[in-house]
């Protein structure tokens, strides 16, 4: 993960954090209005909750195991996390360029990669010329490697 990745990481688990209040209140007006077997803003704000603890908890687990990657020791000659891959798409003659990261920090419309997808499996240790055989739901897909940076 890059630490621009992780920093976006923690600020959105900082505002989740900050929701706890909110819950905490909504819960509080709704078990003042009464019978809580009856209480559906009760039940809605305690499920609510439950989703923010939930998501607060898998947060905190992913940046406790990240691994920040020095971006000064990524190599370009053969493809690995962090890279900036173009590429042909060989039956439709597309050029496209993707960065290969992690999960938590794939974005298609920003051409960020999860190095996890069918296409990033593929690539990964291929060097520039090579052409990539990828299975995808919709076929077999071939890219020429054009070229590997940072």
């Amino acid at each position: 993960m890059t630490q621009e990745g992780l920093d976006k990481l923690r600020e959105e688990l900082s505002a989740m954090i900050a929701e706890r209040p909110v819950i905490s209140k909504a819960i509080a007006e709704a078990r003042d209005k009464g019978d809580l077997s009856e209480n559906a803003e009760y039940d809605a704000a305690r499920e609510a909750q439950g989703l923010l603890e939930l998501k607060i908890s898998k947060l905190q687990d992913v940046i406790a195991n990240a691994k920040v990657v020095d971006e000064s020791k990524i190599n370009t000659d053969q493809i690995q996390m962090l890279n900036k891959v173009k590429m042909k798409n060989l039956k439709t003659n597309a050029v496209v360029e993707y960065t290969l990261v992690g999960e938590s920090e794939a974005n298609f419309k920003e051409g960020k990669l999860a190095a996890t997808t069918p296409i990033g499996r593929a690539l990964m240790g291929h060097r520039k010329g090579d052409v990539v055989e990828v299975n995808v739901p919709s076929g077999l897909i071939k890219f020429e490697i054009l070229n590997i940076s940072i």
